[in-house]
């Protein structure tokens, strides 16, 4: 388990050891300002030694952004007065905390009418919303800079953009909701580029130093097999322009860390990230939960109990240097502690992830 404890340095952030808090959206920040509970929530994490925490996806300053009560804001005074809060708190604690912002994109439960995407399609794709013109696409490529620079303003130690599971940034990089025929549109390369005009200004609204996470994955939301690359190939023609644009680190979200991405070779979706960016990566998925449960249906999500297993296989493969960084989620619900006991050399005592525990912040 050494490894695990081996700090890592990228950019201005040096967290000292390889263990990440997943974003896991709690929806317990009414009006969209997360509270003294959330502040707390964090630094509890934070206290027992897991290296880096990513926030839950936090809305950027753009109407057609929310979609689901209780998510906190990134935009505003008292949102942000809240987080900065949980920045105090989280480095009082001696921890290391980024932000990660968030569009929802064509899902937007109650308000589809007014959803916005590449092309107005829904991920079942069917008409939803409306396709986004170049307005649209400069003013909220203008809200996730205007985060991003907030989030240094307020002492966050980076940033991350949320381009996975089906949400705004990674409507236009999947084929099945990104149908436009201009310059968004089309290729691989072309459908990367909304992204790559994300994160090209936000590198330019924060400092040098100031990391830029991107989280990334094929699947999407009730939409498992969804994939924005067929092939290694494709992969690379997504990635290049996001990582020449100023991405820091690849977050990559995959369902169960140990399958392979890609016929032919035993690396998960992080590895290949890793390989063909020669970016840091972060692997994520069921880390942690029982290989019985990780093999089963993943529809049922965090309401679906699961039981405790170690993580041998993980650490054996972020030594032969696969990836950089693993992010962990729902035993992090269940343990606050859960670093601590990886770095301390077992799980033993564990408490196995049971979705009761969505109810509060403890």
């Amino acid at each position: 388990m050494a490894c695990l404890a081996e700090p890592f340095t990228v950019g201005d952030l040096t967290v000292p050891n390889r263990i990440v808090m997943a974003p896991m959206t709690r929806m317990k920040s009414p009006g969209g300002v997360p509270g003294p509970d959330v502040a707390e929530y964090y630094a509890r994490r934070a206290a027992h030694q897991v290296g880096l925490i990513v926030t839950e996806g936090t809305y950027i300053d753009r109407t057609a952004a929310s979609a689901f009560d209780g998510v906190p804001h990134f935009h505003g005074e008292a949102a942000l007065a809240g987080w900065a809060r949980v920045v105090e708190l989280v480095h009082a604690a001696g921890g290391r905390i980024i932000p990660q912002l968030w569009h929802t994109g064509v899902q937007r439960p109650g308000a589809e009418a007014s959803a916005e995407g590449p092309s107005g399609i829904g991920l079942d794709g069917g008409p939803l919303g409306r396709a986004m013109s170049q307005r649209d696409i400069d003013e909220t490529v203008a809200g996730f800079a205007r985060g991003a620079a907030d989030a240094e303003r307020i002492g966050f130690d980076g940033v991350e953009l949320h381009g996975a599971h089906g949400y705004l940034i990674d409507d236009f990089l999947w084929s099945g909701t990104n149908r436009r025929t201009d310059g968004y549109g089309g290729d691989p390369a072309s459908r990367a580029r909304f992204a790559a005009e994300i994160v090209r200004a936000v590198r330019a609204a924060v400092s040098p130093g100031f990391p830029v996470f991107f989280r990334l994955s094929q699947w999407k939301v009730d939409h498992y097999e969804a994939r924005i690359a067929q092939n290694p190939q494709e992969l690379e023609q997504l990635l290049t322009p996001l990582s020449e644009a100023g991405v820091d680190a690849f977050h990559a979200s995959t369902r169960r860390y140990w399958q392979p991405e890609f016929e032919g070779s035993a690396l998960n979706l992080a590895g290949w990230t890793r390989k063909l960016t020669g970016k840091p990566a972060v692997t994520v998925g069921s880390v942690g939960l029982d290989r019985q449960y990780g093999e089963g249906e993943f529809t049922q999500g965090l309401t679906r109990a699961a039981g405790v297993t170690g993580i041998e296989e993980l650490v054996e493969r972020l030594e032969r240097d696969e990836f950089d960084l693993v992010a962990v989620g729902r035993p992090l619900l269940a343990n606050p502690d859960w670093a601590e006991r990886a770095l301390g050399g077992g799980l033993a005592g564990a408490v196995p992830y049971d979705p009761s525990v969505l109810k509060t912040l403890d």
